[in-house]
């Protein structure tokens, strides 16, 4: 630990080159309408604008929009001022025209388009910098919507050739940065001269990526970067890194609780097609247990879709631990006297707490309902876990998901929406997407209807869907997870926005 100590202690802060900022995991593509990773938002939000941003606390804040929206029509119809005098990267300037550009192409072709899809039912230019929306419908999601990562404005010019495909390895947005190269493992960013707000306090970023949690480690303890991101570091780590903080060795800066962890169990097909059994399993996990055991407490237990930092309300749909009450429910199904349930657990084996976690949950299993439940369990890289989701082909697999946007809606449509269901099977929907196959008569409905709800009417509206989706069963939250960032000393503290984005202009050295 001493040697450890001299070499996080012992790094002096680099004063004119770039920063270099380290995370895992490759990003694939720059393109708003298409990102959706972790690493590649990160990224986009330093290299754009949104319409409007959610400060460290939650308060709307316009970017682009040069005031609040102005909501009319009974809801219906949304108009938005826009900032004059910014240009894109590339010199074309930012108007209504390349606003609604932007919009309409991401309705288009965005991989998370459901998020918009039905809602927009008109894009129309009023003038040079006033745009209006005409909605199919009232919806009180849809301010927090136009803080989204994804609708970040792109250069007409530039994309002209690709408004109806992606554009990967490039950007050209209006924000403080302006990428200079993209490869698989490093991205630079530099100050674009022409920025309409404050200047970044830096000049400039190299993002890369490390292949593992102890490169990445090792690569802050040894100095070699400047800012670790925490995503997929290991835990005992993480832990270590928090130490270190704690002593004066580090700079840690965190946000909000947005990201939330969870296990899918697949509803349409045998065994678990049977809500009695999900039902008890939903019973026999110690959250308590695995918060403790796989992150140290750092991951807060949840028993909730929604993190509760975007709740009004105090939920926990999801029951308590009760291994007798799971072992009642599966005696029911048929198991537990001298047969057991056989269940296949698939973790994401470059995640890793993923795998503590099937590890921790078997474990206990082993202990609390032996001749009930015997869990196997099997590590597949996330990617081929993604592609295959949709296709049924996990019974129960460890998930984490974080909210395209701010709002509890963003966390229900893309777990619970369904276009088209027999009964309790979701067969062409978000639902299935996300592989639990799962709905409920009527919830479809319900989850539209909230949309156009707002204050009291809105949270009890939400409540009712945690409701009816914890009786299902088809999801199990287990944890919260808090972004967090570690800056050699001789940093300021790194920020966080309240979407959970680091704030790279705002880095600095600052001795």
């Amino acid at each position: 630990m001493v040697f450890t100590t001299c070499l996080v202690s012992c790094q002096p802060p680099r004063q004119n080159s770039l920063l270099t900022i380290a995370s895992a995991g490759k990003i694939k593509s720059l393109d708003p309408a298409q990102a959706s990773t972790f690493d590649a938002l990160q990224l986009l939000s330093a290299l754009g604008d949104p319409l409007y941003r959610l400060s460290s606390k939650g308060k709307l804040e316009p970017r682009l929009a040069s005031g609040p929206p102005k909501v009319t029509d009974n809801g219906l119809t949304i108009t938005i001022p826009l900032r004059k005098n910014i240009v894109f990267h590339d010199g074309t300037e930012f108007n209504s025209a390349a606003m609604a550009f932007s919009l309409r192409r991401f309705i288009e072709i965005g991989t998370l388009n459901y998020i918009v899809a039905g809602k927009i039912d008109k894009i129309e230019i009023i003038n040079n910098h006033t745009i209006r929306l005409r909605l199919t419908r009232p919806s009180s999601s849809l301010i927090g919507l136009l803080t989204s990562t994804n609708l970040t404005p792109v250069s007409p010019a530039a994309y002209q050739k690709h408004k109806d495909k992606f554009l990967n390895k490039n950007f050209i947005g209006t924000g403080p940065y302006q990428l200079k190269s993209f490869n698989s493992q490093q991205k630079r960013i530099e100050p674009f001269p022409h920025y309409w707000g404050d200047a970044p306090s830096n000049n400039g970023i190299n993002f890369i990526n490390l292949s593992n949690s102890t490169a990445l480690y090792g690569a802050l303890l040894t100095g070699e970067v400047d800012v670790l991101l925490s995503n997929s570091i290991d835990e005992d780590q993480r832990l270590a890194l928090h130490k270190l903080s704690d002593q004066g060795k580090l700079v840690e800066g965190k946000g909000r609780q947005l990201e939330i962890g969870y296990i899918t169990l697949l509803s349409n097909k045998a065994p678990l097609n049977n809500q009695l059994i999900r039902k008890a399993l939903s019973y026999s996990l110690n959250r308590q247990l695995i918060s403790k055991r796989v992150s140290y407490g750092l991951r807060e237990p949840l028993r909730s879709l929604i993190p509760p930092s975007l709740q009004k309300f105090k939920s926990e749909a999801w029951p308590t631990y009760d291994p007798e009450k799971a072992k009642f429910l599966l005696a029911k199904a048929g198991y537990c006297n001298k047969k057991s349930l056989d269940l296949k657990l698939t973790f994401r084996s470059n995640i890793p707490a993923d795998k503590l976690l099937a590890i921790t949950w078997r474990s206990q299993l082993e202990k609390d309902l032996p001749n009930c439940i015997n869990l196997s369990i099997e590590g597949i890289e996330s990617t081929s876990v993604y592609r295959q989701l949709g296709e049924g082909n996990f019974e129960a697999v460890v998930l984490d998901w974080r909210g395209a946007y701010p709002d509890p809606e963003a966390y229900l449509t893309p777990l619970l929406s369904c276009n088209s269901a027999k009964e309790f099977v979701c067969e062409k929907g978000e639902a299935s997407i996300s592989g639990s196959f799962w709905t409920h008569p009527g919830l479809e409905q319900e989850i539209r209807r909230t949309d156009s709800l707002t204050g009291v009417a809105r949270i009890k509206a939400l409540n009712n869907i945690e409701q009816i989706a914890a009786k299902g069963s088809a999801y199990l939250p287990v944890w919260l997870v808090t972004p967090k960032a570690w800056a050699q000393v001789g940093f300021n503290t790194p920020k966080f926005d309240g979407a959970g984005n680091l704030q790279m202009h705002k880095l600095k050295v600052i001795d």
